[in-house]
């Protein structure tokens, strides 16, 4: 018998997540039939307070609608799942969808913490810190690569954080270095404790396919928007293929998601970078866009936003895992 559909409003303040977790729809599959069932009824900024929208279907025909031709025999097993504490209540689930990348290691460097906030925006009556955005955008792509099979090192850990669907984030100072150490006040100190724990991991891991991931927020004028942009070290081959292959996926998804404007985020040497210079793994420093600036703060006060973030570095990392030597 063919399941009917079930609709449901949006209330105010509510993104994709949000929407399907109060109905019990919470892995990536459900994300995507959602935004396939309501293409015409999603506004450009995502949900529309006191719209209706059809909700995926759940069950047998859930199961059968994330199936294909294609898959593989073993797709019919059930996927490991694992629970991680660092992603919180609502995201510990974690589901292994693939393993495309399996084999491959990602260290995963979210810029400032502990008692650095880094570079702060003002929104309305509400700051917005550095540090809390580029770490949940961080912690989402954690979730993701672990859905492809990958393993996965976050180097600032927040205790009591997890992944949030918050338009403001509130601002604390209790991060911590992987695994469980201060993070220093100085600068110099702080990434040099960092970068010291990476290439200790680095070497535990051996001839693994192993990637560094730097991702800061930038800080500008208020009247300078930018896009997402990345650094890599002059000398690395491996560093410049990785950035290019994100950037990539940058300038495809933009083309699509905003075709009147162009994408003007660029791959460009700097080594001068600590974590670029000294990271035993190849590495990728990523400035996700201008804190200060009203447009480009709604890359990072919309979830679906820093979502998005999550899921075209996933791409990047993926095409760039397929294309190893």
């Amino acid at each position: 018998m063919a399941q009917r559909a079930r609709r449901v409003v949006a209330k105010r303040g509510d993104v994709v997540q949000t929407l399907l977790r109060r109905h019990g729809l919470r892995s990536a599959e459900h994300v995507r039939q959602f935004r396939q069932l309501n293409k015409a009824r999603l506004g450009s900024k995502g949900l529309v307070a006191g719209r209706a929208y059809v909700l995926p279907p759940v069950g047998r025909s859930a199961r059968n609608a994330s199936k294909t031709k294609t898959a593989p025999a073993v797709a019919a097993k059930t996927p490991p799942v694992t629970r991680a504490a660092l992603f919180g209540p609502a995201y510990a689930r974690v589901q292994v969808r693939d393993q495309a990348l399996r084999g491959a290691v990602y260290y995963l460097s979210s810029g400032h913490g502990g008692p650095d906030p880094g570079a702060i925006g003002q929104y309305g009556t509400y700051q917005l810190a550095e540090d809390e955005y580029a770490y949940d955008v961080t912690v989402r792509l954690a979730h993701v690569l672990l859905e492809h099979g990958a393993t996965v090192y976050v180097m600032v850990q927040d205790p009591n954080d997890g992944i949030r669907d918050l338009a403001v984030l509130p601002t604390d100072y209790d991060e911590v270095q992987h695994p469980n150490r201060r993070i220093p006040l100085s600068q110099v100190q702080r990434l040099r404790q960092r970068i010291a724990e990476v290439n200790r991991l680095h070497s535990r891991h051996g001839r693994a396919y192993q990637r560094l991931l730097a991702l800061h927020v930038d800080s500008r004028s208020v009247g300078q928007n930018i896009d997402v942009f990345f650094y890599h070290h002059p000398n690395n081959a491996l560093g410049l293929r990785l950035a290019r292959n994100i950037h990539k996926v940058f300038t495809s998804r933009y083309k699509r998601a905003q075709p009147n404007r162009p994408y003007s985020g660029n791959v460009s040497e700097r080594g001068t970078l600590y974590e670029v210079r000294n990271s035993h793994a190849p590495a990728v420093f990523m400035e996700l866009g201008n804190i200060r600036n009203q447009k480009d703060q709604r890359r990072f006060v919309v979830p679906d936003n820093r979502q998005a973030l999550a899921n075209w570095i996933c791409e990047g990392l993926i095409a760039d895992y397929a294309g190893r030597r």
